[in-house]
C-alpha cells in the first residue's frame, strides 16, 4: 500500500522519533510553538534530547527560535525552501491526505474538513479527529469510512459532522470549497 511505502520511507529517513514527533508538531501548523521544557513535557522526553533535536532542526533551518522574557521560543520556519515539501511529507505520514481524498470522493456536499483536537496541536497521539462541515452528509458512510481508513493508517479517526463549525478549540483547515 502507497500510504505504507510513506511511513516506511519516513521512518528510515529519520531514526529519531523525537525529532519525529517535533516535526509533526510544527509541520501540522503553523501556529504552533513550543518552548524546551514545554516541548519536553508535552512529549513526555528529557529536556537533554528535545535540545539536542531543536538544535538539529534550527542549525538546518527548519524552525526560528525567538528569545521571549527567559525562554526560546520555537516555530517553524514557512520560509524554508523545503517548507511545503515536508509539510506535505508530514500529512501524508499522518495519512491525512488520504482522509481528505477519501471523504472527498464519496461526498460532494463537503464544504470544510477541519482537523481538530490534539493532532491540531501538533500531537501525534494516535486519535484524529476531523468536523466535515457541509449539507446532507451521509453518517452511515462516515461510520464505514472511520473503520476503513484506521485500517490504512493505523489511527484511530472520530469524524463529527455538522452544518457548521462553532469552536473556539484549535483547528487546522483540510480542505475548503471555494
Amino acid at each position: 500500500m502507497l500510504l505504507e511505502k510513506y511511513i516506511v520511507l519516513l521512518n528510515k529517513i529519520i531514526t529519531s522519533k523525537t525529532r519525529l514527533r517535533l516535526l509533526i508538531k510544527f509541520f501540522i501548523s503553523q501556529a504552533n510553538k513550543g518552548h524546551l521544557n514545554g516541548l519536553a513535557t508535552e512529549m513526555g522526553e528529557s529536556t537533554n534530547s528535545i535540545r539536542k533535536e531543536l538544535n538539529h532542526l534550527y542549525d538546518a533551518g527548519y524552525l526560528n527560535k525567538i528569545k521571549k522574557d527567559n525562554k526560546v521560543e520555537y516555530n517553524v520556519n514557512s520560509k524554508h525552501p523545503l517548507y511545503e515539501t515536508l509539510r506535505k511529507v508530514v500529512l501524508k505520514h499522518l495519512g491525512l491526505e488520504d482522509i481528505v481524498e477519501a471523504v472527498l470522493e464519496k461526498m460532494g456536499g463537503v464544504k470544510r474538513i477541519l482537523l481538530t483536537g490534539d493532532y491540531a496541536e501538533g500531537k501525534d497521539t494516535g486519535n484524529i479527529e476531523i468536523f466535515l462541515i457541509g449539507k446532507d452528509l451521509d453518517m452511515d458512510y462516515i461510520s464505514q469510512l472511520e473503520t476503513k481508513i484506521e485500517k490504512i493508517i493505523d489511527r484511530k479517526v472520530s469524524f463529527y459532522l455538522s452544518s457548521k463549525f462553532l469552536s473556539n478549540q484549535k483547528n487546522i483547515v483540510l480542505y475548503e470549497s471555494v
